[in-house]
């Protein structure tokens, strides 16, 4: 565990059972699937589960087969969030983790 920061790189395959139905015939990752990488990263990185989210921003859409780069950075006792795909930002935001119950 790094106090600096942590990277992960991700994608969802285009069968990922979610995708049919956000959105039919063009289909898009989904916010929520987004943050469950920010989750899984919060974990791996801190021992932390995700216990609040306190801003997202999506301004971009992810694509089936697309890999997105995940960038955690501390702010203080919460954590700043940035998914990018090939430098451009997808998406932003402030979580705070909790320990494990």
């Amino acid at each position: 565990m790094t106090t600096d920061g942590y990277h992960a790189t991700f994608s969802f395959a285009a069968d990922h059972p979610s995708l049919p139905g956000h959105f039919p015939g063009r289909p898009l990752v989904a916010g929520v699937l987004l943050l469950e990488q920010v989750a899984h990263a919060l974990r791996a990185w801190r021992g932390e589960r995700l216990a609040c989210v306190r801003e997202a921003k999506f301004v971009a859409p992810l694509l089936p087969d697309e890999p997105a780069e995940l960038q955690l950075t501390p702010a203080g006792a919460q954590v700043r969030f940035e998914i990018r795909r090939a430098g451009a930002l997808l998406a932003r935001g402030l979580v705070e983790g909790a320990a494990h119950a």
